[in-house]
């Protein structure tokens, strides 16, 4: 099965490294009651965490780390995760 929704995370830091690396990585699921599951993970780990839809998926969904907790309790609109959070 094609993966359809990513889940992104903060990595952290564990001792020195002898080159930079990203502070994120980002994992992709089938389902996204996968990538809700790992979220919920992540965030219980105390990380920060945003996810979406892979292009070309449709809808486009964004989930900001702002709003990861109504996502995961399905209290999100289909507006807020198409268009992510309030931009007036």
């Amino acid at each position: 099965m094609t993966p359809t929704w990513y889940v992104t995370f903060e990595v952290r830091k564990r001792g020195t490294l002898p080159k930079q690396r990203s502070p994120r990585e980002t994992r992709t699921f089938a389902t996204e009651a996968e990538a809700k599951a790992f979220a919920r993970a992540k965030l219980d780990e105390g990380l920060a965490v945003f996810a979406g839809t892979i292009n070309p998926s449709v809808p486009r969904q964004l989930i900001p780390s702002t709003r990861i907790q109504a996502w995961l309790a399905d209290e999100l609109s289909d507006t807020e995760r198409r268009t992510g959070p309030d931009t007036e």
